[in-house]
């Protein structure tokens, strides 16, 4: 995947950071990624030192003017899937066109899963009794 260059910046920007973060933004996102990234997204989180990776759940296909992003999202349970994934769209075009400089010609949502109100054991990686 080559990186644009940001003008004064040595490091090329990666828009999945980026794209990750604004996704998040948006109310009734959860979490992004599918099952087994977000498993193992949360064992690493725990490691000592480890650092979370605001790109999971994102994949992004970079040109020399142009991007095209995939998503894999959690919602809340309840919210309008149409709504929240136009949202995210929205969202995610507008920081990575301002951040990168460009164009954001595709941005596809996949909806991994649902979460349930009560799901908050699966998360914390508690079990249900101690």
């Amino acid at each position: 995947m080559r990186r644009p260059m940001v003008a004064g910046v040595r490091k090329p920007v990666d828009p999945r950071g980026g794209a990750g973060i604004a996704a998040r933004e948006v109310p009734g996102i959860h979490a992004l990624g599918g099952g087994f990234s977000r498993t193992v997204g949360a064992m690493r989180d725990r490691v000592p030192g480890g650092r979370s990776s605001a790109g999971r759940g994102v994949k992004v296909e970079v040109g020399e003017k142009q991007t095209a992003i995939d998503l894999e999202v959690v919602v809340e349970y309840g919210v309008r899937i149409t709504e929240v994934a136009a949202e995210v769209r929205e969202n995610v075009i507008g920081a990575v066109e301002r951040m990168t400089g460009l164009e954001v010609v595709e941005v596809n949502i996949s909806v991994n899963d649902v979460r349930l109100p009560e799901d908050n054991t699966s998360e914390t990686g508690e079990g249900r009794v101690q």
